[in-house]
C-alpha cells in the first residue's frame, strides 16, 4: 500500500530535529489529520519505514559536520570510542566473527552404511 500524501507532509516534519520545532498536534494540523490518526500511522511500519529512510536523508546532509567533530573528539579529547568509530567507518577496523565447528563421531559421515544403502536401493531397482 502506497502512502498518502498527507502522511508525507507528517513524515517530512518528524523526520526533523524535535519534529521542526513543532508539537505532535501541530504535525498532525499541517497534515490535515487527527493527533489520533497521526498516533495511528506512527504505528504503521510501511509509515515508520519511510520516517526512517527520511531521518536517514536528514542526517546524511550533516555526515561531514559528524565525521570532523569525531576527529576532533578522537585528537584533541583522546578519546579512543572517537578514534574506533572513524576507523570503522573508514573500513580500517573490520569487525570479524570466529565460527568453529566441532564434529563428533555421530556427526561424521558413515561411508561404509551409504554404500550398502546404495547398494541395496540399485538391487531393489534391478
Amino acid at each position: 500500500m502506497a502512502l498518502k500524501p498527507e502522511q508525507y507532509v507528517a513524515i517530512e516534519w518528524l523526520a526533523q530535529v524535535k519534529n521542526g520545532g513543532k508539537t505532535l498536534e501541530e504535525v498532525a494540523a499541517e497534515a490535515g489529520v487527527s493527533r489520533k490518526c497521526l498516533w495511528q500511522w506512527r504505528r504503521d511500519d510501511e509509515f515508520q519505514q519511510e520516517l526512517r529512510r527520511e531521518m536517514v536523508r536528514h542526517t546524511m546532509n550533516r555526515m561531514p559536520e559528524v565525521m570532523a567533530a569525531m576527529v576532533d573528539s578522537a585528537v584533541t579529547l583522546k578519546s579512543a570510542a572517537a578514534a574506533k568509530l572513524l576507523m570503522q567507518a573508514n573500513d580500517m577496523i573490520v569487525d570479524q566473527v570466529r565460527i568453529e565447528r566441532k564434529i563428533s563421531e555421530q556427526d561424521s559421515v558413515d561411508i561404509e552404511g551409504l554404500k550398502a544403502r546404495l547398494d541395496a536401493l540399485r538391487k531393489r531397482e534391478a
